[in-house]
């Protein structure tokens, strides 16, 4: 035993090697242990764990090897007379001791390969995790990793719909990944983030793992609360008709016609998918038709066929514009609504230039603090802990939408579904885009919805619904 490993640590490489290999075992059992039972879920120890320890293992499974060759190459330089030892070691297993060294040196080898495919295994099962996805890289994730946290898909792994089932799909993402650590590491990385709209897996291998288009059918009653800017920030609601539509029957109509299996749309559009030229319609039948506007692209276009993201382009990081964020606070009571303009005043402050989301914080709530100070002093002296509360959501708000460090502001990344905030709907259905035939892609309102009322205190229609 003692000659064995002598054999190994003979050479300084070897030594190396056998302390790299033995500590980072022992490290990765441990801290697979302390997972097992609880005692940690930070994604850094995960990183150091399942793939930081296993190169440093496999690095000493390396050196071990080339130390001996070393060891042995020394031995027979400095060998004055006599022949040299033979090229490899003569395994004779009758000899008891060496028997006794084969059968050591290969129980260790089956501990090095199950350590290394318990960390393998591990590896892959933790880069699947949201928190090394979301976590790991804390301030450039941040911005998309915040949206996540707020969004409809809060609960499904951020894999699913970056890679989605496969293994095909699963070595892309780590080779395109291998470049975005390069990125992080040597601070190469575009502040924004850009949308990696390129790289994203075909949407119906993904998201029709759970949604199933042919089945989003009939229409769908839509209230939404609204608040005018005026002191008493009056509610009023607008009332809409949704056509989702989808296949009925035979055919299909609505908002999802545009997943039909028997209709393929394809579009030509800039890099960035915001403007777009050229639409080509082609129904089940054969038949189609090119619709076009007479703007060219300054730089070659890309085709592209439409599918769910095109109009959901930001299913899972939803950023909210400062309206929609102070308009949903209201409606829930965490801004409460009596304060005088509030909805105006914290709109205004949200919208101010900061440097942090700490800046941000105090600036918004000094803001609101001092409007009331100034202009209502007696609701500023009898409702001081409302307006600090108002303050105080409205600066969280800032934090879930604008990351300052990032370069994300109110509007950087647009979102498609619907068309307030955005181009969204209106990137093609504006009129403009013309067939051969004369006809045009409709941006008639009734063609996706019937809208019931717009912004009204007291609907009539609500009146009706609820008598």
């Amino acid at each position: 035993m003692k000659s064995f490993f002598a054999a190994l640590t003979r050479h300084p490489l070897g030594l190396l090697g056998t302390a790299l290999v033995t500590a980072s075992a022992l490290l990765i059992l441990t801290l697979t242990g302390l997972e097992l039972v609880g005692l940690h879920g930070s994604p850094y120890i995960g990183i150091l764990a399942y793939l930081v320890l296993p190169g440093i293992f496999l690095l000493g499974l390396l050196l071990i090897p080339l130390g001996v060759a070393r060891a042995r190459r020394r031995e027979r330089e400095a060998e004055e007379r006599g022949e040299a030892p033979p090229a490899f070691p003569v395994l004779d297993l009758n000899v008891g001791s060496t028997r006794n060294k084969t059968l050591l040196f290969l129980f260790l080898t089956a501990v090095n390969v199950v350590v290394l495919v318990l960390a393998t295994y591990k590896g892959v099962e933790f880069m699947d995790t949201t928190a090394f996805c979301g976590e790991s890289c804390h301030s450039v994730m941040a911005p998309e990793y915040t949206a996540y946290q707020r969004s409809p898909h809060a609960r499904v792994k951020c894999v699913s719909c970056h890679i989605g089932p496969g293994a095909d799909w699963f070595v892309k993402s780590k080779l395109s990944g291998s470049w975005q650590v390069v990125s992080v590491l040597f601070d190469l990385y575009p502040r924004p983030i850009p949308a990696p709209i390129e790289n994203l897996r075909p949407a119906r291998e993904t998201c029709e793992q759970c949604h199933w288009p042919t089945k989003f059918v009939g229409d769908k009653l839509v209230v939404r609360t609204h608040y005018a800017d005026d002191e008493e920030n009056t509610e009023l609601k607008s009332v809409l008709l949704l056509r989702v539509g989808g296949l009925q029957g035979r055919t299909s109509q609505g908002i999802h016609w545009h997943v039909d299996p028997g209709v393929k749309i394809r579009y030509l559009a800039d890099e960035s998918r915001e403007r777009v030229y050229d639409v080509e319609m082609t129904l089940a039948d054969g038949t189609g038709k090119t619709f076009r506007i007479d703007e060219k692209p300054e730089e070659p276009g890309h085709w592209r066929e439409m599918d769910c993201v095109d109009c959901h382009n930001r299913p899972s990081h939803i950023y909210r514009m400062p309206e929609a964020e102070i308009e949903a606070a209201l409606e829930d009571g965490r801004i409460d609504r009596f304060l005088p303009f509030v909805r105006r005043e914290a709109i205004r402050a949200m919208n101010g230039t900061y440097d942090s989301h700490d800046a941000a914080r105090a600036g918004i709530a000094d803001t609101l603090t001092g409007f009331y100070r100034e202009r209502y002093p007696k609701v500023a002296a009898s409702r001081g802990a409302a307006i600090d509360d108002a303050g105080r959501v409205a600066g969280e708000l800032y934090a879930a939408n604008v990351f300052p460090s990032m370069n994300v502001a109110w509007g950087t990344y647009p979102n498609h579904i619907g068309h307030a905030d955005d181009g969204g709907c209106f990137r093609c259905h504006d009129d403009l885009h013309e067939a051969g035939d004369g006809s045009t892609i409709s941006q008639d309102c009734d063609t996706c919805h019937s809208l019931l009322a717009l912004e009204e205190e007291d609907p009539e229609i609500l009146a009706d619904l609820n008598p």
